[in-house]
């Protein structure tokens, strides 16, 4: 069964509670998505250390329920 786009969001922001999470259903199937994470928490981590967060945050589905995601993710920038 597809995984919904709300349900990613709603993980990642349980163990990720600072982050701003945006998931676009890349081919309407419910199996391929990409997803955007900023977060503060990721400040000083690398961009692997950075995907293993959010890989962590979805508790072993990637693979299985969810089937592809296409991820980026970043600190949040400064304005002013």
């Amino acid at each position: 069964m597809p995984m919904a786009a709300d349900d990613i969001v709603a993980m990642i922001q349980a163990a990720l509670p600072d982050a701003e999470v945006t998931v676009t259903d890349l081919a309407g199937d419910g199996d391929h998505y990409a997803a955007h994470v900023v977060a503060e928490s990721f400040r000083g981590l690398g961009r692997i250390a950075q995907h293993k967060a959010v890989y962590a945050a979805l508790g072993g589905r990637m693979g299985g329920v969810l089937h592809a995601l296409q991820l980026t993710t970043a600190v949040p920038t400064s304005q002013g």
